[in-house]
């Protein structure tokens, strides 16, 4: 990479990608970034979750201009092939050229937010920029759980604007993306013996899409959970049914893609049993056919169980299913195109003690409106007779429009290459959105070169963006 334009970019990215950095371990990305502020004799700390803060006075002319903030995380996504002999706390990445992008052999590059970091050095060692005064600040476990950011301490930041260095396409700024909060309820249910001469059935959904809960919300990807209850909600209508178990989707912040049930009704039904379900099924796969095009919704004789759930209970789950929203609830009156506010129904797990377990996730770029459909998820749930519970949650932040500093960073990006730079905002989580609950002040945006395949050992760095972006910041930064 010597040979690659701007050289001191590119050589402190090799410099970050020689040193081990996964999450939650990041001492020695850490320690080479205090050496570094020592070596430049600039003032360096360290605070107790151990992000780190870098600062630079203003050069000639520039001191009376507002403080700008320089912000990246230090940690890194650990993913290699399972072919790859790699150590990730101990072995550096390799790095390889291909046909225009830089990436790692078999391993994730960490390019997310290893370049970023880059940019701020170079820019921190740089003796012929001219700039306000800096703060560069490197968070710490913004991977697994924005840690650092959560626990970045309320008077650690003096500047004004902030300029985060995370995202992943050229041309574009990002001035918004939503937050989050979790919404979790437990519904105990009651069971008794299988009453004499019913029948066992079981009905399964395979083969959506799923995806991200923000990223592919606005898709119309179907959830599994709700098509699945929708057909047992139907037929315990029309007969007496009892559900036997019940389980659906995994990870919070996915759109759930299998679910599956067995249910037993009276023998004299079993007929009605599939007659309900080729109506219900059919309307399913006529509303989702033009997106989930590989659905698959089965119905199999079981066999019987000794024990099922009471009528009561049954009903209990499949009404507070059927009734739990998911899906956008608003739409940005900002930003055209943009979700603003939405809630996945991500999973339905039976758990021991006769408990099921229900879990949602909300997001919006709006804080009280992310608070707002939480607690109607939550009042569902509750009416359903559930204890329902929230997590921390993380804040969103909302696009401004009449930014100052997104007004800088389009003049700057139209004058250097004759390109209008597109706005953007994400329905998903950024750093962002805590600086702005800690510091309410900020003016921010974020920027970066063209990644692709991040998180995975595809994971590649464009390299004629690089030098584009170092364009584009230092020009931003010489504004006045």
């Amino acid at each position: 990479m010597k040979t690659l334009e701007p050289t001191i970019v590119w050589n402190y990215f090799y410099e970050i990608t020689q040193i081990p950095r996964p999450s939650k371990k990041e001492d020695k990305v850490r320690a080479y970034l205090e050496d570094f502020g020592k070596k430049n004799n600039l003032p360096t700390v360290t605070d107790k979750a151990g992000n780190v803060l870098i600062t630079k006075p203003a050069t000639p002319d520039y001191e009376d201009g507002k403080t700008v903030i320089l912000q990246a995380h230090m940690d890194m996504v650990c993913e290699k092939n399972s072919d790859v002999e790699h150590d990730f706390e101990t072995d550096p990445i390799q790095i390889i050229e291909d046909n225009g992008w830089i990436k790692a052999k078999g391993t994730t590059l960490g390019a997310d937010n290893g370049i970023g970091m880059a940019y701020m050095l170079a820019v921190l060692a740089s003796d012929n920029l001219p700039h306000p005064a800096l703060e560069c600040l490197f968070t710490t476990d913004e991977e697994t759980g924005l840690t650092g950011a959560f626990a970045l301490d309320d008077n650690m930041l003096k500047g004004d604007v902030l300029i985060n260095l995370d995202s992943e396409d050229d041309g574009e700024i990002f001035v918004g993306c939503a937050g989050g909060i979790d919404t979790t309820a437990t519904l105990k249910y009651k069971i008794k013996d299988t009453p004499r001469h019913f029948f066992a059935f079981s009905v399964t959904i395979k083969g959506l899409l799923g995806g991200h809960s923000g990223d592919d919300i606005d898709k119309r990807r179907a959830n599994a959970n709700k098509l699945l209850n929708r057909i047992l909600w139907n037929m315990h209508k029309e007969m007496d049914l009892h559900l036997v178990k019940i389980d659906g989707g995994n990870l919070r912040n996915a759109i759930p893609r299998e679910a599956s049930a067995v249910a037993c009704v009276p023998y004299a039904d079993k007929e009605k049993v599939r007659v309900i379900f080729n109506q219900v099924a059919a309307e399913l796969e006529d509303e989702n056919f033009a997106v989930e095009t590989s659905m698959r919704i089965e119905l199999h004789s079981e066999e019987l169980p000794a024990r099922t759930m009471t009528r009561r209970s049954t009903a209990r789950i499949l009404n507070a299913i059927y009734a739990c929203p998911h899906g956008i609830k608003r739409m940005s009156a900002d930003m055209p195109g943009l979700v603003e506010t939405s809630t996945n129904l991500a999973s339905v797990k039976m758990q021991e003690d006769k408990k099921l377990l229900i879990t949602t996730s909300q997001r919006s770029s709006v804080e009280s409106a992310k608070y707002d459909i939480a607690h109607q998820v939550e009042s569902v749930l509750t009416l359903a007779g559930c204890e329902v519970t929230h997590g921390d949650g993380y804040p969103g932040w909302k696009p401004n429009l009449e930014s100052q500093i997104l007004k800088v960073a389009e003049k700057s990006y139209n004058k250097l290459f004759d390109v209008q730079p597109k706005v953007k905002a994400i329905h998903a989580g950024l750093e962002c959105g805590l600086f702005l609950k800690k510091y309410p002040h900020l003016d921010m945006i974020s920027i970066g070169p063209t990644m692709r395949g991040v998180h995975s050992p595809d994971e590649r760095l464009e390299i004629g963006t690089v030098a584009r972006v170092w364009s584009w910041l230092t020009d931003i930064l010489a504004a006045k």
